[in-house]
């Protein structure tokens, strides 16, 4: 995290037992947060569902599909 904080990365996700946690740049350390700030507004709960896929393209698709099902 301190080379993170060094380069200025604003938010860190960290991927542990099934979740993802944000955590957010705020002065010269990292607060973990409920939400990200990079992408508001992005359900990382739905988003977790995706990412056993044995492949990335497969993760992404899934993904998207599940945002928008009425363009399957």
């Amino acid at each position: 995290m301190d080379i993170y904080q060094k380069l200025g990365v604003q938010e860190v996700w960290f991927w542990r037992k099934g979740r993802i946690t944000v955590h957010i740049l705020s002065g010269e350390q990292y607060l973990e947060a409920a939400t990200s700030n990079v992408l508001p507004g992005i359900d990382l709960a739905s988003m977790c569902l995706y990412l056993d896929r044995a492949t990335t393209s497969q993760a992404i698709r899934e993904y998207r599909a599940s945002l928008n099902p009425a363009k399957l």
